[in-house]
């Protein structure tokens, strides 16, 4: 599909109002279907003892993840936001923390929520979508990926066409990082059902 046909799909896609209105199990989940289903076949593929994701919303793709991690018997996630819901999802593989995201005493946190030896971390960032945001969260969360792991940057789609006024955002905040960063490639078969709201943004560590 090419990226004028993208973008007018995605235009209609956030005009009619159902990113708010699709749900997991009852929880808001504002993800596009086609990245939720991406995501969880990169889960059951590199198996990751934990999951980080930055920006929880109502915690619907952390109980997403959670699910398929139970599924497989073993992994967990931590959620961390500024500000949580009162109202979250609850479930025995899943680790909120009220947080900025780029509060630097996070990784501290991190050794404790998964100890293990040999573990397998994923990143995923969907936080504040400011380039300056993502730049700060690229630095701070990228060394934690494990070797065969995915660190996922969320909403590069926001361009010109779609929410000009959150310029500059991830895809300009990847686009100064990742040249600077040759132990992370993009991996475009991610890409594979012709729209994601992530064009560019799944990086697997090498």
């Amino acid at each position: 599909m090419n990226k004028a046909t993208t973008d007018v799909f995605m235009q209609e896609y956030f005009a009619s109002g159902v990113t708010g209105d699709t749900f997991f199990m009852g929880v808001p989940v504002l993800k596009c279907p086609l990245d939720l289903w991406v995501l969880q076949e990169i889960i059951w593929e590199t198996k990751p003892t934990l999951v980080i994701e930055t920006g929880t919303a109502y915690g619907g793709s952390a109980l997403w993840m959670a699910s398929i991690l139970e599924q497989l018997g073993d992994g967990s996630v931590l959620s961390i936001d500024a500000s949580l819901q009162v109202r979250l999802p609850m479930h025995r593989r899943i680790e909120y923390l009220e947080r900025s995201s780029i509060d630097q005493t996070v990784t501290g946190i991190l050794t404790v929520v998964d100890p293990r030896q040999g573990r397998r971390w994923m990143v995923i960032l969907d936080s504040d979508h400011s380039k300056q945001h993502v730049l700060k969260e690229l630095e701070l969360y990228a060394s934690l990926v494990t070797p065969g792991n995915y660190l996922i940057v969320e909403d590069t789609c926001i361009s010109e066409s779609i929410f000009p006024e959150k310029l500059p955002g991830p895809a300009e905040a990847l686009a100064e990082w990742l040249p600077k960063h040759p132990e992370f490639e993009v991996d475009r078969s991610r890409e594979k059902f012709g729209v994601t709201w992530n064009p560019g943004g799944y990086l697997r560590r090498q």
